[in-house]
């Protein structure tokens, strides 16, 4: 294991590669990176993402607070691993060679999955691309099932980053939506109380097309969790077909042109 920085690197993240150990410096070790993680997540999962700081971890680990910092220098840097944790390696298709769109589906739902069970996760601002293991690992997998589409490598990236965005968005809404929710009231009794106030608040003079669905029975009821999101996946997902079906047909335009 090589004990060079690498330039630019949290000194989290190049532990998290194996790219360098801990520093050896002070008391015999007690603590590991893994400890360290796993017990911000333990918090971050009962009690939200505000829960976390590096004394109550320490104090959690029979431990001091300068001791966390041998591993991670900073709260900001514990986050990232974190949510690496969480992730872990990507969740294998059930087919060795599964078409592309069955792949990217595949792909979305075990991503919204991982932030229905962790939604902390969605509350951790994205300040740049991933550089964690596991992280690195689902961009891989994702990439991996558009290798049969014939896409570019920018447009294989691009159409990942709309599904993790597609992905994020919806989790998002859920988290908030939980919070929006009274204690006690389900999905259908929820969508009715924002019909009552909307009805209070946009008169159909003004607000024509909101009254429209309104008429139409929109907010009336929930339909769960999954529609919403299967709806917004499927256009997804046929606008990456139609990108693929175009690329296609200009590659054979241009053949018959030369």
């Amino acid at each position: 294991m090589s004990n060079d920085s690498v330039i630019g690197l949290p000194a989290s993240i190049e532990v998290a590669w194996g790219l360098r150990e801990p520093s050896q410096k002070g008391p015999k070790r007690i603590l590991s990176l893994g400890r360290i993680v796993d017990t911000a997540v333990r918090f971050a999962d009962s009690e939200g993402i505000g829960a976390i700081s590096m004394s109550r971890i320490a104090k959690e680990l029979n431990s001091s607070t300068m001791s966390l910092y041998r591993y991670v220098s900073a709260k900001d840097e514990l986050l990232p691993l974190m949510v690496d944790a969480v992730f872990g390696p990507p969740v294998p298709h059930p087919d060795p060679k599964p078409r592309w769109r069955d792949g990217l589906e595949h792909w979305s739902r075990a991503y919204l999955t991982v932030l229905r069970r962790h939604p902390w996760v969605v509350r951790i601002p994205i300040s740049g691309p991933p550089s964690t293991p596991h992280q690195i690992a689902w961009a891989e997998q994702g990439l991996r099932f558009l290798a049969p589409s014939g896409l570019s490598e920018a447009r294989k990236m691009s159409s990942i980053l709309l599904l993790s965005g597609l992905v994020r968005n919806e989790a998002q809404l859920a988290d908030t939506y939980e919070a929006f929710a009274k204690p006690g009231r389900d999905g259908s009794e929820t969508m009715l109380d924002y019909r009552r106030l909307i009805e209070k608040l946009a008169d159909a003079d003004r607000f024509p097309a909101i009254n429209a669905a309104m008429e139409a029975g929109v907010f009336d009821n929930s339909d769960g969790e999954d529609a919403e999101f299967s709806f917004a996946l499927t256009c997804a997902l046929d606008g990456i077909e139609a990108l693929i079906r175009r690329q296609r047909r200009e590659a054979r335009q241009s053949r018959q042109s030369d």
